[in-house]
């Protein structure tokens, strides 16, 4: 199966409508991020199939959960979620953060080489960004346990904003280690095409922002 099938094939299974121009910009990021991997070691995958799966369609799947219109990728690394969110919702305003100067160059030129005009990427730790507007909706994906964070983060988020982790397996442990003041809003398994492991999306709030 070419690559654009997959892609097309894995967002009709999430029950998403993104547009052909849409899913062309998903593909060109994965080259791009093929491209820089190979200095830059971006990712581990290097099937491109598998990287359809891993990288897009694992982010797309948490769309459905999501409402934003301001947002905080923490750890951004390659651009997951933050890059495949702003291609596909570019109605939101995304930061993308990360302490790494070779990702941040590579994400610089991906907004650049992709035209995303929604998207500005800082580079250095959570702890010591400053905004001037706080965000409704601070994401990561495998970033650090739950506790450490929204520790990290909790000046940024928005008075009715909310924490999402993209986490592999159901993460009970952190949970239980939660601060007292966090509700745990949902845990939502998500199944991923083409993807044979456990995936699951844990969205929290502070209880003076409920």
């Amino acid at each position: 199966m070419i690559l654009a099938d997959q892609l097309a094939q894995g967002i009709a299974e999430l029950g998403l409508e993104l547009s052909e121009d849409v899913q062309r910009k998903l593909l060109d990021y994965l080259a791009l991020l093929e491209k820089w991997n190979k200095v830059y070691a971006l990712t581990a995958i290097r099937d491109h199939a598998r990287m359809v799966s891993h990288h897009l369609l694992d982010c797309l799947a948490a769309l459905p959960y999501v409402r934003a219109k301001n947002v905080l990728d923490v750890g951004s690394g390659g651009g997951q979620p933050g890059i495949v969110w702003a291609i596909a919702r570019p109605d939101w305003s995304l930061t993308l953060l990360d302490s790494n100067h070779k990702k941040t160059t590579f994400l610089r030129q991906a907004v650049i080489d992709l035209g995303l005009n929604n998207v500005t990427v800082v580079t250095g730790r959570v702890e010591a960004l400053t905004v001037e507007e706080p965000f409704d909706v601070i994401t990561s994906r495998a970033f650090s346990d739950l506790n450490d964070f929204i520790r990290l983060s909790r000046a940024l988020v928005a008075d009715d904003g909310c924490w999402i982790a993209m986490k592999g397996v159901h993460p009970y442990e952190e949970i239980a280690l939660l601060p007292k003041d966090i509700i745990l809003k949902n845990v939502t398994p998500l199944h991923i095409p083409g993807l044979d492991a456990e995936r699951h999306l844990v969205i929290m709030q502070a209880v003076s922002n409920a």
